[in-house]
């Protein structure tokens, strides 16, 4: 199946404005893409690249003053088939896990792992290991926080979110991620496309989404205690240890975001096939 992805993001800066923007499809789809996923921006500006630490795709800009539109629309293959499931997926003792996964066995930003693992070990800790504690995990999750757009604030962490018990899909994300990392399961945020393809379509506005890997039998594997099922479509954007690794953007000044759309629709087949 094909996908039509994109964005349109509106910004106004009173001055010139450098600004970070990760909004590339990731280098793991890279292969996918019929047509190439370049930023277009309005009023035309230089666009320069780079790969950050975790090996995301960014774009440097300075936005001029004045509003500028920042967009991007392209068509993506896709296997059309859900997230794999591998419930044999075993745990690995942390002395004998890669060292670059390391990494994502520590508290962030928004994950404290320091404050949260009293909490996991009550909950999961006699849940059998690998994929079934990793899918504990997301259940809980998924029935403990109340979805809605209304909920969202940008500064909330996993134990606020654990507390609150209200979030959107970054809030789900960063606390399981944080319960799988004090259980010694390596977890690591993930943001991109995911449409309503397989499933009855959801009124709210496009959004971009949350989800997170565990590396579990020697790989990452999908996870996404916000639907918590498997979801045909799920298109990779960026990776770090949580949001605030992997920002759509980030500005070196005053701006104000004045419009956002986003989308993910499956391409029909043509009538010759």
């Amino acid at each position: 199946m094909q996908i039509r992805v994109g964005f349109e993001l509106v910004y106004a800066c009173p001055q010139p404005t450098p600004m970070i923007l990760m909004l590339n499809i990731h280098f793991t789809r890279a292969s996918d893409l019929v047509i190439a996923d370049h930023i277009i921006t309005n009023p035309p500006v230089a666009i320069t690249a780079y790969r950050d630490g975790f090996g995301n795709w960014c774009s440097r800009i300075v936005a001029p003053p004045g509003d500028i539109r920042i967009s991007c629309d392209t068509l993506v293959n896709d296997s059309g088939l859900p997230d794999p499931v591998d419930i044999n997926a075993t745990q690995s003792a942390v002395e004998n896990l890669p060292a670059e996964t390391l990494v994502y066995l520590l508290g962030s930003r928004y994950c404290e792992t320091d404050r949260l693992s009293e909490t996991a070990w009550a909950l999961f800790g006699q849940t059998p290991l690998g994929w079934p504690r990793v899918q504990a995990v997301c259940d809980f999750v998924h029935n403990h926080i109340a979805f809605g757009y209304q909920h969202a604030r940008m500064t909330r962490t996993a134990l606020e979110a654990f507390n609150e018990r209200q979030g959107v899909c970054r809030d789900y994300t960063h606390l399981a991620i944080a319960f799988c990392r004090c259980l010694n399961i390596p977890a690591r945020y993930c943001t991109g496309y995911l449409g309503d393809i397989g499933v009855p379509a959801s009124a709210d506005p496009m959004d971009f989404s949350a989800w997170f890997e565990a590396y579990l039998g020697g790989r990452w594997h999908v996870f996404d205690p916000r639907n918590n099922l498997p979801r045909v479509g799920r298109i990779l954007m960026a990776q770090g240890r949580d949001a605030a690794d992997v920002p759509l953007s980030n500005a070196f000044g005053p701006n104000i975001l004045k419009s956002f759309r986003v989308w993910t629709d499956e391409v029909a087949p043509s009538p010759s096939g």
